[in-house]
């Protein structure tokens, strides 16, 4: 499936090649649907669950009195020192966590051989997870990234912080940039690397992506952050990238070059699909290791249909019907 040059005026690509704003904001009608409270969702390896808060998650609630048994690392020194008795700092939970996307825009992302891109079913993928946190009166925020723009949204309630998300997302500049780039310009290296800054233990974090180009130092910093945060890795793939098609002679294109693929040798076809499954087994084993959510879907596949599983949300009829 080739892309536009210029997807801006191609209406007919809206949704199939890029996605606009006002696809993502209708999103909200299926918000019923994309629950986000983390008692009901399970994994499906290895017994792993996301808890309710992981990690820290605690805010300042008073100061009192020292009492043996205290620990000594919560000391109020600045109360200590103004009454002149030992003072220890007292936490509570913080109901209001923060749910953060990190959404994958780079060149692999706008590929498919079927349906629509990659890129547009992830966008709408986190438009969805915006309005499930909105309704559940979550902070949300966000890094959007591709090789050649990086943005951040920090965590804000309510209808105005998912709209801005939105519009990010609708303007990236990956959308408009024709020019592909090489393994090397991916920058997820720096991706990763950002959101372990940026994000505060007790977060919900979606990283939507293929993931392709993950090396040892993104899961190490993934690992990290996965310490005392819950993490759902969301993984899109197209067909094409786990198995070649049979027998044949095929031409792919990204709008600018044209690749001519030649599928007769089954040892060739094997191969192919075996280095694919060698990085699906990572992250998998990956995942299960450090208790992290995986859900994995294709092109090919009703990727609503698929969240909502993924997260172990029943949909009945009657939702179905008020969100239609």
């Amino acid at each position: 499936m080739s892309k536009p040059l210029d997807k801006q005026f191609d209406s007919k690509a809206e949704g199939i090649t890029w996605i606009s704003p006002q696809s993502l904001i209708q999103l909200r009608l299926h918000a019923s649907q994309t629950m986000l409270n983390s008692s009901i969702i399970h994994a499906k390896q290895g017994g792993a669950y996301l808890s309710s808060f992981k990690g820290r998650g605690m805010e300042f609630d008073e100061s009192r009195i020292y009492q043996a048994g205290d620990d000594i690392r919560n000391m109020d020194w600045r109360v200590t020192a103004r009454t002149g008795d030992a003072h220890t700092k007292v936490f509570r939970e913080e109901r209001e966590r923060p749910v953060l996307l990190w959404l994958d825009l780079n060149p692999s992302m706008m590929f498919a051989t079927r349906n629509r891109f990659k890129s547009v079913i992830a966008t709408e993928l986190a438009a969805l997870i915006a309005w499930g946190a909105a309704k559940n009166n979550d902070r949300l925020g966000g890094l959007i990234f591709s090789s050649d723009e990086h943005i951040e949204i920090k965590p804000r309630r309510g209808k105005a912080a998912v709209l801005d998300f939105i519009g990010r997302c609708a303007k990236h500049t990956a959308w408009r940039n024709s020019q592909p780039a090489s393994p090397s310009e991916r920058n997820m290296m720096a991706a990763v690397s950002r959101l372990r800054k940026v994000t505060h233990p007790g977060s919900l974090i979606f990283m939507i992506s293929d993931f392709r180009g993950l090396d040892d130092k993104c899961y190490s910093h993934i690992a990290n952050i996965a310490r005392h945060n819950d993490i759902v890795m969301i993984k899109i793939h197209d067909p094409i990238e786990a198995e070649l098609p049979v027998s044949g002679d095929y031409r792919l294109s990204d709008g600018i070059n044209e690749l001519q693929i030649h599928t007769a040798d089954k040892k060739l076809r094997d191969e192919y699909h075996r280095r694919y499954m060698d990085k699906e087994d990572q992250l998998k084993t990956f995942c299960r290791q450090y208790r992290i959510h995986l859900i994995e879907m294709s092109t090919a596949d009703d990727h609503l249909d698929k969240l909502n599983k993924g997260l172990g949300v029943r949909v009945n009829k009657k939702q179905q019907f008020r969100s239609a």
